[in-house]
């Protein structure tokens, strides 16, 4: 089966869901949203939703901020 991955061509022998495909590509289920063909998923889809050849899937990570670091700028307290 082949689909497209962020675009990029991927091919797989076994049929996969969302949450398969998560876990061959070593991504954490709750540090991303997908996209698949347009439609945004919700977590709760991911095991189930069977993907098909040729669908399209995006997938964004979500990259975690720190708190505010604070630094002293000319006697004055300043968070960055």
């Amino acid at each position: 089966m082949k689909i497209i991955v962020n675009g990029e061509e991927q091919e797989h022998n076994i049929p996969l869901t969302v949450a398969n495909l998560l876990q061959v590509l070593d991504l954490r289920t709750e540090k991303v949203a997908v996209e698949v063909n347009l439609k945004i998923l919700d977590r709760s889809d991911f095991p189930t939703l069977n993907l098909q050849e040729g669908d399209k899937v995006e997938i964004l990570s979500f990259i975690g901020g720190g708190s505010p670091q604070r630094r002293h700028v000319r006697g004055r307290k300043r968070y960055e």
